[in-house]
């Protein structure tokens, strides 16, 4: 769900200036109302499956279950995110790489939902669920990734669209970036990047999920979704609006201050994050076939799923990677990875200028052909 922009702005900015803010806003709306709630829908599907599947009378041994198979699942794929990326590609067989990868996704997926849902279940067991404990573990977590200068992984759909394109689509950036040559520190960093700082991303989200359970209109639950809903899509309007603005800024500033205003910046993404995702959850519980929880979980898990996969941009119900605040150079690192539409068209272009380049160098070669095969015509002979 998280992804880094360095250089794609640049990349993808051609055309007049009107058509591009017409694309990003194209690009913006396309991850707020179909990615978004199609990801959430994903992630409570395949979270309630669980609940419903995995030793539902023992929540303890359910959570600690889901936690070792997500959190050991998720470090196979990132140690050996580069045999997968080297022997699953496309011009080994398109179908089998299509398959295959999917697949993966599936998979990977499972194990994303398996690893939070351990991780906040038990965190839930050990800690409880009274307000000033939520606040302690959501601002120490906080705290703890900005230190890390990791806060930005607590991002996810809307402000994340992960393409599946084939350059990449096995790729886990690990938090010291360690080469896969020096085995004993990749594995190390993989098991720092996967186990830490996911967990801590666990940490701010059950936090802040939980607080706005207690505050938001506890005694009236749907009044409380549907708040949540507004609110979040309110501040993401607000937080897609900032993005110009907030870049020129940025691109202005050096050291502490820049990353504190991109870190704030990234929060407020958050809260807009996590009361849209609250909302859709708890209104797909509400409305969509709350008596029957195996025929909705089981046709929103399919559906959703399915919706992905087709728009091709699957990879976004996975938590995956460690980015780094602010690592882009200027402005970039405040530009969300939203590039949907932007890709398509950009791609399109490129396509159609190598058909060009390749009509014109066959149409040279033809000439250069054809002035070949004249005769050499001699001056005539004097009388």
């Amino acid at each position: 769900m998280r992804g880094s922009t360095a250089g794609l702005a640049d990349t993808l900015a051609s055309g007049s200036r009107a058509h591009a803010a017409l694309l990003e806003t194209a690009d913006c709306l396309f991850a707020s109302i179909v990615v978004a709630p199609a990801v959430v829908s994903y992630w409570k599907s395949t979270w309630s499956l669980m609940d419903l599947y995995v030793l539902p009378d023992t929540p303890v041994s359910s959570a600690a279950a889901c936690a070792i198979f997500g959190l050991c699942c998720d470090l196979f794929l990132c140690v050996f995110q580069s045999k997968l990326g080297k022997y699953l590609r496309p011009d080994h067989g398109r179908l089998t790489y299509y398959v295959l990868s999917r697949v993966y996704t599936y998979v990977a997926g499972v194990a994303c939902v398996g690893a939070w849902r351990g991780v906040w279940n038990l965190l839930n067991e050990c800690t409880g669920d009274s307000a000033r404990t939520l606040l302690s573990t959501t601002a120490a977590a906080t705290l703890s990734l900005a230190a890390l200068r990791a806060l930005r992984n607590i991002s996810a759909a809307p402000f994340a669209v992960a393409v599946d394109g084939p350059q990449d689509y096995f790729d886990v950036p690990t938090m010291f970036r360690t080469s896969s040559r020096e085995m004993a520190l990749y594995v190390l960093d993989c098991i720092f990047s996967v186990a830490v700082v996911g967990s801590l991303v666990v940490f701010v989200w059950r936090g802040s999920w939980a607080l706005l359970d207690i505050f938001l209109y506890p005694d009236d639950q749907i009044r409380s979704f549907w708040t949540s809903l507004i609110i979040g899509y309110v501040i993401v309007l607000v937080t897609f609006a900032m993005q110009v603005p907030m870049r020129w800024v940025v691109a202005r500033l050096h050291g502490a201050p820049r990353l504190l205003l991109v870190d704030i910046y990234h929060l407020i993404s958050f809260v807009a994050t996590v009361n849209v995702w609250r909302g859709v959850w708890g209104l797909l519980d509400v409305y969509y076939f709350p008596d029957k929880p195996k025929l909705s979980n089981w046709s929103t898990h399919i559906i959703s799923l399915t919706l992905l996969i087709l728009l091709n941009c699957s990879n976004s119900i996975l938590v995956r990677g460690v980015y780094i605040d602010a690592e882009e150079p200027a402005g970039d690192c405040v530009i969300f990875p939203c590039h949907y539409l932007r890709l398509f068209f950009h791609k399109e272009r490129t396509k159609k200028r190598h058909r060009r380049a390749i009509a014109a160098a066959a149409l040279a070669t033809a000439r250069k052909t054809e002035e070949a095969s004249f005769p050499l015509q001699m001056p005539e002979e004097k009388v």
